[in-house]
């Protein structure tokens, strides 16, 4: 058995730090919208390194190759920043950069990153009940990198939370958020959305960014209709997915988005056996693409869960099986607004299986060994 040992002892150390990885809550922060804008996000910056954040931010650039042509990006990105965007948010990026030490145009170039890139999955249920429960995992290019940077942010006014979301360290826009007893929303990009030409266009016409519709409605609708209205009708930048759900039975909305308004609206009707409304990336009347099956996979476990069964735990776990969590998950979220305490972002620490430890694992019986024992052993010595 000696070269048993010899194997186990070299794949110890990646076993032990794979078994003990968990997933984590992302860290919370308030935010006081009482302040001025430029003053807002200091407090949180000053929580991160910057020389991290620095090298984050030049990560991200360089993933967006617009280095080729730095200096006429960075002029359109301040020419967009001085003439095109409102407040609060022209003021926010020029703080955040005055914080961190970088350009105001990379701020911009950087809040306008991901309006494209998410592949993402968005779940509303309606338990026997009538409660809603709403999650959704947020998929990216370089998720590793972007797990770092994950906060839940409380936007307080008049000491009391206004709204909640999720975002990213230097990001003003919120992808998913929450208004309290009134609303829930996420959104999930659209394929074929990134038609660069068309995107700059939708800038110049003056079209919403969606990451800043989702922050206006969740600062401005006062009900769950007037929420899934502003986000139908209020031409956006790019082509988009957005889920909405509310307080109250029957509240539930997946509304698909071209640039000047909604494509399409289907609803939650549990009377008519619809108790829950899936959205990845892809038109629902469409044929889903052989490589990217998140939504057969999902529907699969939701109607096997069955509504009896479905709650924010189970709904969490739709949600964590394989390919619907995949290696571009950053964070799954989960949130009622019915329930508004219940808000949470945990980080998701995608668990690397050993294909010789499983191996073992299964074979152990066979190979006459007691794999824990053996385990203990190893790193007793």
């Amino acid at each position: 058995m000696a070269w048993l040992y010899m194997l186990l002892l070299l794949n110890s150390c990646i076993l032990s730090s794979a078994l003990e990885e968990e997933d984590y809550i992302a860290p919370r922060y308030n935010i006081s919208l009482d302040l001025p804008p430029e003053q807002r996000w200091k407090p949180i910056l000053q929580h991160y390194n910057v020389t991290e954040l620095k090298e984050i931010s030049n990560r991200l650039l360089m993933s967006m190759k617009y280095q080729l042509s730095k200096s006429i990006i960075c002029y359109m990105a301040d020419i967009y920043l001085d003439f095109y965007v409102q407040e609060p948010y022209a003021g926010e990026m020029r703080g955040i950069a005055k914080t961190v030490g970088v350009r105001p145009c990379e701020v911009v170039l950087i809040n306008l990153y991901y309006e494209t890139i998410m592949a993402c999955t968005s779940i509303i249920t309606e338990d026997k009940e009538g409660n809603i429960y709403h999650g959704r995992n947020m998929d990216l290019f370089l998720a590793n990198m972007f797990k770092k940077i994950t906060m839940d942010v409380d936007f307080i006014k008049n000491g009391q939370i206004a709204y909640t979301g999720t975002t990213f360290v230097g990001f003003v826009g919120l992808w998913t958020g929450q208004s309290p007893y009134k609303f829930t929303i996420s959104a999930n990009s659209r394929e074929k959305n990134n038609v660069l030409w068309k995107n700059t266009l939708s800038m110049l016409l003056n079209r919403s960014p969606v990451s800043w519709l989702i922050r206006n409605t969740l600062n401005e609708a006062p009900d769950y209709q007037s929420a899934v209205s502003q986000l139908s009708n209020t031409p956006i930048i790019s082509e988009m997915y957005f889920t909405v759900a509310g307080a109250k039975p029957g509240e539930g909305a997946a509304i698909t988005r071209d640039r000047n308004g909604a494509a399409d609206v289907e609803h939650l009707n549990a009377s008519n056996g619809t108790w829950f409304l899936l959205q990845t990336n892809y038109d629902r009347w469409l044929t889903q693409p052989r490589h990217d099956n998140r939504r057969d996979i999902g529907i699969a476990a939701l109607n096997s869960t069955e509504q009896e069964n479905i709650n924010k735990v189970s709904l969490y776990e739709v949600l964590s099986i394989p390919k619907v969590l995949n290696r571009g998950t950053v964070h799954t979220t989960m949130m009622s607004a019915a329930f508004p305490q219940d808000y949470v972002s945990w980080i998701r620490v995608l668990k690397e299986s050993n294909d010789f430890f499983m191996f073992l694992l299964r074979q152990q019986h066979n190979l006459g060994i007691d794999l824990a024992e053996l385990l203990k052993t190893l790193h007793k010595n």
